[in-house]
């Protein structure tokens, strides 16, 4: 038996007939998907980073509105205290030398964690607008990364099926995916 004889598969046999009429689509497709799958790598990272930084701005917003809840509790407090020294005030006019003094506290008392809350409830939604602004690329980043996925899949069956229109679809797909990624910051 002659052991020279080679079988040879037909991609194989394809792929060296595309050569030698000059096609190195292959190579081509192969840098393409490349790039491509580069692209989506990074516009997939900055949409995990959008979401990471709207997390924290949330949780800083969630925090924020515990210590105003905390104040609005400290003034409501401070006002019931004000409520019953007016009342003892209006009740016992014997006292009300004492009683007014205790009102005036109170009342001032009650002001400055008015004051304070009202401060920190302001603080808490500007962390959640914040919030909200980094996460609104979000979505047309996740777009970007599915329409560069997209055309990652018709390159690679353009390289299987060795048809050039589909390579072509790729490419819109591809530009489309940038085009969102770009918009996605606007």
């Amino acid at each position: 038996m002659d052991d020279d004889f080679e079988v040879r598969g037909l991609h194989e046999q394809l792929a060296e007939e595309r050569a030698e009429q000059g096609f190195a689509l292959d190579q081509r497709i192969a840098l393409f998907t490349a790039v491509l799958a580069t692209l989506a790598a990074v516009t997939s990272f900055l949409g995990g980073h959008t979401q990471n930084e709207a997390l924290l701005h949330k949780n800083e917003a969630v925090l924020i509105k515990a210590q105003a809840s905390d104040a609005w509790g400290y003034y409501q407090a401070e006002d019931l205290k004000r409520h019953l020294a007016q009342m003892e005030v209006d009740l016992d006019p014997a006292r009300v030398g004492a009683h007014r003094a205790d009102v005036a506290r109170y009342q001032a008392r009650g002001a400055g964690l008015k004051a304070q809350a009202t401060a920190l409830d302001r603080q808490s939604a500007a962390a959640n607008a914040e919030s909200d602004e980094a996460l609104r690329p979000h979505t047309m980043l996740a777009l970007a990364v599915t329409a560069l996925q997209v055309a990652i899949a018709l390159a690679s069956i353009t390289a299987l099926t060795g048809r050039r229109w589909l390579l072509w679809v790729a490419g819109a797909a591809a530009l489309a995916g940038a085009l969102l990624a770009g918009l996605a910051w606007l």
